[in-house]
């Protein structure tokens, strides 16, 4: 959740730190050293003979599972959305808005007025909601509850481990 807010983090498992969690390099890629970590904490479960061949390979599945996800998220943040599109479609609604009574006077007489501002209103609002949710990762109020969804997913573990 911190890797995907562009936040400087630390990885904690618990409230408190682990000691087998050590302090990650910010530098580099911190998904990939989480992984790394659990990797080798699964190859050193096999070696002790704590989980069995198969369970090894459910667990690298999974693990090659969470960097997907992990790559997909990133990829999304990453991915902008190109401000010359932004642009073009300001410029479109613009053109759009002013040339629609040219078409609809005729048919429609003064009441053209009122359905120009409510197409206007709904073109505009779209822009604006496209802008507002180009970051998904983010930590305004229309983001992604990433606090609840990692909570979630932490308290699932758990349960999963007891």
């Amino acid at each position: 959740m911190l890797h995907l807010q562009a936040e400087s983090t630390r990885f904690s498992l618990d409230e408190k730190p682990h000691p087998e969690i050590p302090d990650f390099d910010n530098t580099k890629h911190v998904p990939n050293q989480v992984a790394s970590l659990i990797i080798n904490r699964i190859t050193a479960l096999y070696k002790n003979g704590k989980i069995t061949g198969d369970q090894l390979i459910v667990l690298n599945n999974e693990m090659q599972s969470f960097l997907d996800v992990c790559g997909a998220c990133e990829r999304i943040k990453n991915t902008p959305i190109p401000y010359s599109y932004t642009s073009f479609i300001k410029k479109f609604i613009m053109v759009y808005i002013i040339t629609l009574p040219i078409g609809y006077v005729f048919s429609l007489g003064y009441m053209v007025i009122p359905v120009v501002a409510f197409i206007c209103y709904v073109l505009a609002s779209l822009e604006l909601i496209a802008e507002e949710i180009e970051e998904p990762f983010g930590k305004d109020a229309n983001d992604l509850p990433m606090q609840k969804i990692s909570d979630t997913i932490r308290k699932n573990i758990y349960e999963i481990l007891s």
